[in-house]
């Protein structure tokens, strides 16, 4: 099996580039090529690896943790602070679908806390989204609850809220639009609300846009969203509805998010990776970004920053 290792140094990285691939080439001991994907910043480096025989019983393990495991040494080389990095077979790397989280993944804030703080409760709200983030609270209930603390918020500040308080994560735009370039599909699905959701995929260059409605009592929030609300399954449903109206297999899909609710869709997707992401969604995601921006997801890919579109 051909695998292909990037890593993606970022700044106060603790060691250059250059030192890392070379500890890296020295724990893993086979040949090894390198491939420089941006000066001084992200490599490449790809070898043959023969995966160890398994008995039927045994529980299939992401390649990364497989390659981890039976090479002596190198998940040490890789824990240098700073470094972000991805293991992955190196044949269908650059993927056909992205689906994307949008709060704290692909916008710096979850919306529901700023809008919070127009009422005053940004504190309270803030903490119920991080619990359910962390997948401490049950995602639907804990949404229902926060959404009913802003009951009367009126129209206007939401849209205060977008012009004022929203900003697009780095590289969003680079990493959506570099990947259209190659015709893949950009569906954003997120757990908050299609207020946002169609503004942003708009600035960004998603497809597809999907994630809760909020409802109204004349100009001003009721305090309730429509039902179904838009969870940890509904990204789950529109992963593999797009999987099949692609005619695209798991290979073929990049799926990214911070939260436990982004778990199954991060499960279910070639790439898979926990973005800035809680610890849950990291011990369950192939490939984290803990210091990088979003174009590190282009790098995992094995882009160069030659083939970046411009934005």
């Amino acid at each position: 099996m051909h695998i292909a290792l990037t890593l993606v140094v970022n700044p106060g990285c603790a060691s250059p580039v250059e030192k890392i691939a070379g500890d890296v080439k020295t724990a893993i001991g086979v040949s090894v090529h390198e491939t420089i994907l941006s000066e001084g910043k992200a490599v490449d480096l790809s070898f043959d690896f023969s995966t160890p025989p398994r008995s039927d019983s045994a529980q299939k393990l992401p390649i990364s943790s497989t390659v981890l495991a039976h090479v002596s040494g190198l998940q040490e080389a890789l824990r240098v602070d700073g470094l972000d990095w991805c293991i992955q077979q190196a044949k269908g790397r650059r993927k056909r679908l992205i689906l994307a989280d949008m709060d704290s993944t692909m916008i710096t804030v979850e919306c529901i806390d700023e809008l919070a703080d127009f009422v005053g409760l940004k504190h309270k709200v803030a903490a119920i989204t991080e619990a359910a983030m962390r997948g401490e609270l049950d995602f639907e209930g804990a949404l229902t609850e926060r959404v009913a603390l802003l009951k009367g918020l009126p129209l206007a500040d939401l849209a205060r809220c977008y012009d004022d308080r929203i900003e697009l994560m780095d590289g969003a735009r680079t990493l959506v639009q570099t990947m259209k370039k190659i015709g893949a599909q950009a569906v954003l699905v997120s757990g908050g609300f299609t207020y946002f959701t169609e503004k942003v995929a708009a600035a960004i260059g998603f497809d597809v846009h999907r994630a809760n409605v909020l409802e109204f009592a004349g100009d001003s929030l009721s305090g309730t969203v429509q039902l179904p609300i838009c969870g940890a399954q509904t990204k789950l449903d529109t992963l593999m509805e797009f999987k099949g109206k692609l005619g695209l297999t798991s290979a073929d899909i990049l799926a990214v998010g911070d939260g436990a609710n982004d778990i199954p869709m991060i499960e279910a997707a070639g790439l898979g990776v926990a973005y800035h992401a809680k610890p849950k969604t990291r011990d369950a995601a192939a490939a984290a970004v803990t210091y990088g921006d979003l174009t590190s997801l282009l790098y995992f890919q094995g882009y160069h920053d030659a083939e970046f579109a411009a934005v």
